[in-house]
């Protein structure tokens, strides 16, 4: 357990200095990307290996695969168009396999009547509403507030997940529905800080560490789901399947592993893990927002 404990404060760290890498380099031009060439064979495991180990921390913490994939395929040069449509694919094949194996081992219940279930229900709903709310307030609000906002308040749930162990150890639909609501707005204002929310919103409104990493999953899955459902509606070909290909496939490849290392962490371990991750997410946000 101490080799594997090891391993995976390795890998958090990694992904961190690869993402401080990504926002502090403010390069994001990259190479031509050329992957349905046959000479581009290299970029494409380059991305399925890429894929994988986003996912994998991702499908472990409940959080970080588009935060960072985004960039870093920015950096190798593909356009914003070709990406988003390309990771929502990805996300919603990748978290959907990650919700099913989460409850295969027993990380979460998605039985019918469970708990577990209707948490998904209210959080597939709030992602709804949510959206809507956002996509009504997004025309009227600077983009750097909406950045500030998110910065904020993802880094403030870090710090509580933190340092408040103890805090909402009691399930709470309420807390459950607004923190649902909150994080769904912000993914419809930014596409991004649904995970950090979610997963860490869940344990503060009483839900087990483990339970929230795999209902985030699910839910996030269901929300790219749609994103892509509307993607496709409205935009012919908006589908980049060079790309997606490889993203779904090192995105599935990581999923059992993620898994695994779900059920084999403490939940002291998993809650640290969540907190460390979110409160870091929070804070590169800001770094952005004042380069």
């Amino acid at each position: 357990m101490n080799l594997f404990r090891k391993l995976w404060t390795i890998c958090l760290l990694a992904m961190a200095a690869g993402l401080l890498y990504l926002t502090l380099s403010g390069d994001h031009k990259g190479v031509a990307a050329n992957i349905d060439d046959g000479s581009g064979l290299w970029l494409l495991l380059l991305v399925c290996a890429g894929a994988f180990f986003c996912e994998y921390v991702d499908s472990a913490l409940g959080m970080g695969y588009g935060t960072t994939l985004t960039p870093a395929l920015l950096l190798l040069g593909f356009q914003t168009s070709q990406i988003v449509p390309a990771v929502l694919v990805s996300e919603f094949l990748s978290g959907i396999l990650a919700g099913v194996l989460h409850h295969s081992v027993g990380n979460v219940t998605f039985r019918k009547g469970s708990r577990d279930t209707l948490v998904l229900a209210v959080l597939a709903l709030c992602s709804l509403v949510g959206t809507c709310a956002a996509v009504a307030v997004s025309v009227t609000l600077p983009a750097k507030v909406l950045q500030l906002w998110i910065g904020v308040l993802v880094a403030a749930m870090g710090v509580i997940v933190l340092w408040s162990p103890r805090f909402a150890s009691v399930f709470s639909w309420p807390r459950t529905v607004g923190l649902g609501l909150v994080a769904a707005f912000n993914k419809g204002l930014s596409g991004g800080g649904y995970g950090p929310l979610v997963t860490s919103g869940q344990i503060l409104s009483g839900v087990d560490p483990k339970r929230s990493v795999g209902i985030t999953s699910m839910a996030e899955g269901l929300v790219c789901l749609a994103g892509a459902v509307l993607y496709v509606c409205v935009r012919e070909g908006a589908i980049y399947w060079p790309l997606a290909v490889p993203l779904t496939v090192g995105a599935l490849l990581s999923v059992p592993l993620a898994t695994w290392t779900v059920k084999t962490l403490p939940p002291v371990d998993m809650r640290r893990s969540v907190g460390f991750a979110t409160l870091f997410l929070g804070l590169l946000t800001l770094i952005k927002l004042f380069q």
